[in-house]
């Protein structure tokens, strides 16, 4: 049997459970729990998404982000609008009290990120950047693209980082 970590996809599965780790640590000292800033930094990326999007976006049960974003919206950090034409479907969005927490979450993101990536040249970060954007595209294609929500066919612009333009968690 071949050695598991030698496997990319434990690779990869490692790599971004230990950057999540790390972010949520760092995080915490701002008392942002996990919940809270997944749905932040989705709903960032993606505004006016749907709940039944925003758990799939999550890969959470409807519920359970329906839930995430009932304490958000007490919070005042969230707030639901009705879609044009169906009313029945609620578009969730940020407050421009979240969009300011969104942004010190960046900032603790690109450091960790940077953190991940000291020991890369920005020569080997781009190309990181750039092989993982690949292998995406080729993982997209598979799933079919939309599969689970238009919303992941259409990634945020990115803002560059020190090392190569990678993004945060």
């Amino acid at each position: 049997m071949p050695n598991t970590e030698d496997f990319i996809g434990a690779v990869i599965a490692d790599v971004a459970r230990l950057l999540r780790t790390a972010f949520d640590r760092r995080v915490r000292t701002l008392g942002i729990t996990r919940a809270q800033w997944l749905v932040l930094t989705r709903l960032h990326r993606h505004p006016g998404v749907s709940q039944s999007e925003l758990a799939d976006l999550m890969e959470v049960e409807r519920a359970s982000a329906g839930r995430m974003i009932d304490r958000l919206e007490a919070n005042g950090w969230v707030e639901r609008r009705a879609q044009n034409g169906d009313r029945r479907v609620k578009r969730v969005y940020l407050t421009p009290e979240a969009e300011r927490v969104h942004r010190r979450i960046w900032r603790v993101a690109e450091t960790t990120v940077n953190d991940a990536l000291a020991d890369l040249s920005a020569r080997e970060g781009t190309q990181l950047r750039a092989l993982l954007g690949r292998v995406k595209k080729n993982l997209l294609a598979v799933v079919g693209g939309a599969a689970n929500g238009a919303v992941y066919a259409q990634p945020a612009p990115r803002r560059a980082h020190r090392h190569n333009g990678s993004v945060a968690p």
